[in-house]
């Protein structure tokens, strides 16, 4: 038996010391360093259980002797999961899904476990079976592939795992697991980190993917050490207001696909619906004009979207004008405001500006820039943007309107929706041709200040 070993590890980062000190010298947060155990016994591997079974032996080849064929995908028939994957889930990943708690993280999980063809292991740590079968009823109840096992101890699941032969793993959730070979509580550095050791060398020597549920501090990153995100294959975040029934997929961390890919769903009673067609449903269906709003046509990852985006500029009370967003950078709100100040002689420094995009969604694409100032002075004016009118273009410090990657796709996407008219930059090299959808071209903010408001 090894003799025990205890280390001090920041309960907020995950940073090791030799030592107890009062303040972290890595995230710089007060009495988050506390001892832990960091070993039991002398450890062994995850298949211990099964003797029979040999380590798998790497060898190193020549840099034209290595396969470059297209790995095989699983499907999880589930169109934006796959997309924010980048195709599927690959053998032997990791899979990492974060999210704020009643997200619905459990739920799009259980649901792609309950509707895949293959045999699928969910592990709980936070519900019982009973509980997880009366979700399940709501959502795909006739399910002869999903098997349900509520176990915290990462021992016992890999027996489960040996006697039921899964093909994809899930485990909801990486907090609640616990080795007999470390000494410390469930949840704790030491713990998180071993857990996902084993969960890796088990994924990558039976090429079984294996998907995490992680929970997220009060500052919106993933609870446990940092390593953690290094160590698995793929970090995905799950989003979105409660107060909207919109939930948005985000890839933070991919080795297999894009990080820029964006899937969206919509929560209802029979579980989360996936949205194929995400510009419908982000923009408003008024039909009477209103100051305000204007639309822009941007991209997430290679899906073009529409979205609103909406302003109210109103006099300042308080002396002190606010600048607030909701979606959208505030410091990129505040440079544009003094572009129109400075070269389209708009008074707007005295005045408060809201600025929201509409559906919970958040982007920092350049080219909603056009739509933004559309909108403020469309709200400044109190005249509204005419109907059938979207924008898609990025405007520079000078009040110049630069030219954005992809803008065929974007104009197809606009034409595609019934719009008429899609102001652009004149810099921009347009491919379409015959499109009904009439194409404004323009170099300056006050071209298009005059076109709007006259």
């Amino acid at each position: 038996m090894a003799k025990t070993k205890t280390a001090f590890f920041c309960q907020s980062c995950g940073t090791q010391y030799a030592k107890w000190v009062g303040q972290c010298s890595a995230c710089k947060e007060w009495n988050t360093v506390v001892e832990e155990l960091v070993q039991k016994e002398d450890k062994k591997t995850w298949k211990s259980t099964n003797s029979n079974t040999s380590s798998r032996v790497s060898k190193p080849l020549r840099v034209n002797e290595i396969s470059t064929e297209k790995e095989l995908r699983l499907n999880t028939f589930d169109l934006e999961f796959n997309r924010v994957l980048g195709g599927g889930l690959v053998p032997g990943a990791l899979v990492l899904l974060g999210g704020e708690p009643g997200i619905g993280k459990s739920t799009l999980l259980l649901q792609i476990a309950l509707k895949l063809p293959y045999k699928t292991l969910y592990v709980s740590g936070e519900e019982s079976q009973k509980q997880i079968k009366m979700r399940a009823d709501r959502i795909h109840p006739n399910s002869e592939t999903c098997l349900i096992l509520t176990e915290t101890k990462t021992q016992n699941i890999f027996k489960q795992i040996d006697a039921t032969t899964p093909d994809i793993v899930v485990i909801d959730s990486i907090q609640t697991l616990h080795s007999d070979y470390i000494e410390s509580a469930a949840g704790s550095i030491s713990q998180i980190r071993e857990c996902t050791t084993e969960l890796i060398k088990f994924a990558k020597e039976t090429n079984t993917p294996v998907i995490l549920i992680g929970h997220i501090t009060k500052d919106g990153s993933i609870a446990g050490p940092k390593i953690l995100e290094h160590m698995v294959d793929t970090v995905l975040q799950f989003e979105g207001d409660r107060n909207y029934v919109y939930r948005i997929l985000r890839s933070l961390k991919n080795r297999f696909g894009s990080t820029a890919e964006l899937g969206i769903y919509e929560m209802q009673g029979s579980g989360l619906r996936e949205v194929n067609n995400p510009s419908e449903v982000l923009i408003s269906k008024n039909d009477e004009g209103l100051s305000g709003t204007a639309i822009a046509s941007t991209v997430e990852g290679m899906r073009p979207l529409m979205i609103e985006i909406q302003a109210l500029v109103s006099t300042a009370v308080y002396g002190t004008p606010q600048r607030s967003t909701t979606g959208y950078n505030a410091k990129r709100l505040n440079m544009l405001l003094a572009v129109l100040e400075k070269r389209a002689g708009f008074k707007l420094a005295a005045k408060d500006v809201f600025l929201n995009i509409t559906g919970g969604i958040s982007t920092d694409d350049p080219a909603i820039d056009l739509a933004v100032i559309a909108a403020i002075l469309s709200s400044n004016e109190d005249i509204p943007v005419e109907k059938g009118v979207c924008f898609s273009a990025e405007v520079g410090l000078a009040g110049e309107i630069r030219p954005v990657q992809r803008i065929d796709q974007r104009i197809l996407e606009a034409e595609k929706l019934g719009f008429k008219t899609i102001y652009v930059s004149k810099n921009n090299k347009i491919a379409v041709k015959n499109s009904k959808i009439t194409i404004e071209l323009v170099s300056k903010i006050e071209d298009v200040v005059s076109s709007l408001f006259g």
